[in-house]
């Protein structure tokens, strides 16, 4: 079991903190990551291309919104994440299969990574398919939500 000195969030008595980067150097810092949403066949049924568009509108444009706005706003939800001035956040939304496939790539200059912030977009476009397609039924499934690459910091990651 890891103790307390071994997380970067806690101080040596075990209590939350935010992590100290003043000291160091602004890097490039990019992150990816992806939310799958299993799609079932009523909802399938209203794809247009590469839109779905129900009573509620166009659902991936809106959630594509909905992850650009989530995560210029992730240190107001995930409590001790860095306010950072983003240079750059794109989502993209394709269907492969019976998958929407959601992609947010985020960018800033900056001491710490935008990890949280992709995946905080990735995973609010998820859910706002979820909200924008539940009338047409509630069997989606919002399979999985992770880190695909990280650059700029102390250690890259590309899965």
């Amino acid at each position: 079991m890891a103790n307390a000195s071994s997380f970067t969030h806690l101080n040596e008595a075990g209590k939350p903190q935010m992590v100290d980067v003043g000291d160091k150097n602004p890097t490039v810092r990019t992150a990816v990551a992806e939310s799958r949403v299993l799609l079932p066949p009523p909802v399938l049924q209203q794809l247009n291309g590469q839109e779905l568009v129900t009573k509620k509108g166009a659902v991936f444009q809106t959630a594509v919104i909905a992850g650009i706005m989530a995560a210029k706003k992730t240190p107001e939800l995930i409590p001790l994440c860095h306010t950072l001035l983003l240079d750059k956040c794109d989502v993209q939304i394709t269907v492969q299969d019976s998958e929407a496939v959601i992609r947010c790539t985020v960018k800033t200059t900056g001491k710490t990574g935008v990890e949280m912030e992709a995946l905080t977009g990735a995973s609010v476009a998820a859910l706002t398919i979820y909200d924008m397609c539940k009338a047409l039924s509630q069997e989606m499934v919002i399979r999985e939500t992770k880190l695909i690459s990280k650059t700029g910091g102390k250690h890259d990651i590309h899965q």
